[in-house]
């Protein structure tokens, strides 16, 4: 996976990088927390991984202004310190850290809290595509709904513009006239049409309507069963 990981100490960075990089992933390594910043919207990473204590600015204030960011609420981001003094963890958890690991750390430790991370994103990733998979579903039952009400209280007034269009056809009329009822005869089996669509959408799709609006895809074999 992709990673940002944010170090002042050159020997710790060369460090975290090879060892990061031994694991498969990708690792952009930077000296401070704005160039984490500028990394992490250049190539949205699955993991941050933050030194507390940096020039520029500093671990803490790159994870809260991360989280601010597009797509910044799903990374995971380790902070990596020497500080253990009492209520630093709490500090850390409420500027948005994910986990924490103290330096000095083995290589097997940055492992292990990586693979943490790892399925912490694979698990939050299914959760998201769960709730997806509801939304979508609540969305076909309202369409269902939808389309039965309205053929209820569409279909019952079209027969009957149809029925009077056609009684009007036997009566002796002008040209203007039959003309005219052609054209509420036109129209009402357009409707019609546009009511069995709806009525046969198996798997309905939004279209642009205009900029910033969207509507359901009723052209023609759009989402039929």
């Amino acid at each position: 996976m992709k990673v940002v990981l944010a170090e002042d100490s050159a020997p710790t960075r060369r460090l975290l990088q090879a060892t990061l990089e031994r694991c498969g992933h990708e690792v952009a390594a930077v000296g401070d927390g704005q160039a984490a910043l500028d990394a992490f919207e250049r190539m949205h990473p699955a993991l941050v991984v933050l030194d507390w204590q940096m020039p520029v600015m500093d671990g803490l204030e790159a994870c809260r202004r991360l989280r601010s960011l597009e797509n910044g609420d799903r990374a995971f981001v380790l902070m990596v310190t020497s500080r253990d003094a009492d209520g630093d963890l709490a500090i850390a958890l409420d500027a948005g850290v994910d986990d924490y690991v103290m330096k000095p750390f083995t290589a097997e430790q940055l492992r292990a809290r990586v693979a943490i991370a790892e399925r912490r994103l694979e698990h939050a990733a299914a959760h998201r595509k769960a709730e997806e998979a509801l939304a979508h579903a609540q969305w076909l039952a309202g369409i269902g709904e939808a389309t039965v009400a309205m053929q209820h209280e569409v279909n019952n007034p079209l027969a009957a513009l149809m029925a009077h269009a056609g009684l009007a056809a036997t009566e002796e009329c002008t040209p203007a006239m039959r003309e005219h009822l052609d054209v509420i005869t036109q129209q009402v089996r357009r409707i019609a049409a546009v009511m069995h669509r709806l009525s046969s959408l198996g798997d309905p799709r939004s279209v642009e309507y205009t900029s910033g609006h969207r509507m359901i895809d009723l052209g023609a074999g759009g989402g039929e069963r």
